[in-house]
């Protein structure tokens, strides 16, 4: 695509797909406006960089569609300096985001050939406070540590409840949980007296994340 062409699409994407769908978040519209998502989207791809699709990005994997990817920046509300924890960097766009809201984001890909491609394409996205691991983010031993900012971008069978102990003091973790037809897509917080609150936002569909627990199914 020539460049006007992508410009177009962007702001497209943005003002056809994104606002109309309640994210009205100021500084992830921005980001959304200036993180290019053309370079985390393989070549053969490019032209459906800012459709309302998810993307292929090889290994049987896509990328969270751009409604996904706003709703969940806008939930977070990152602010900088704020740690974060992404348990599937994918693509890598996603991680960039948090970056650039100013996060610092230890990111987490099972898959070590999407983990390869995603740490090239965040070379060249430039200097950011950025900690790119290949392995199991969901089961890593991540204690004592704590996180302001828990994103993971695929969907969980079953709430790991397990993740709460993760979360800082005024931390805010999102989720996409259940199984097709019905997910819901949850932020959780903890508030600075140590309670967590859950709240569901709205209703979506991901594809789950590896090695995700896996809900109960009785039979008769």
């Amino acid at each position: 695509m020539l460049a006007n062409d992508l410009e177009t699409a962007r702001f497209n994407m943005v003002a056809q797909q994104i606002r109309p769908n309640e994210v009205i978040d100021e500084r992830v519209l921005e980001i959304l406006q200036t993180v290019a998502r053309e370079k985390f989207v393989p070549k053969e791809y490019v032209g459906l960089a800012f459709a309302d699709v998810a993307v292929p990005i090889g290994e049987d994997q896509h990328m969270m569609k751009p409604i996904q990817e706003a709703r969940m920046l806008q939930a977070l509300q990152v602010k900088a300096g704020e740690e974060v924890l992404e348990i599937g960097t994918g693509s890598g766009f996603m991680t960039a985001c948090l970056a650039s809201l100013g996060g610092t984001v230890t990111s987490y890909e099972i898959r070590e050939s999407l983990a390869r491609s995603a740490a090239a394409r965040l070379d060249s996205f430039g200097p950011r406070q950025l900690d790119l691991r290949t392995g199991d983010g969901l089961h890593a031993n991540l204690a004592p540590s704590r996180f302001d900012v828990i994103a993971v971008t695929g969907s969980l069978p079953t709430y790991p409840t397990f993740l709460e102990a993760l979360l800082a003091p005024g931390g805010r973790l999102f989720a996409v949980i259940g199984e097709e037809p019905a997910m819901t897509a949850m932020l959780v917080s903890r508030n600075d007296e140590g309670e967590i609150w859950r709240e569901s936002l709205f209703e979506t569909a991901l594809p789950a994340l590896d090695n995700a627990p896996q809900a109960n199914h009785f039979t008769f």
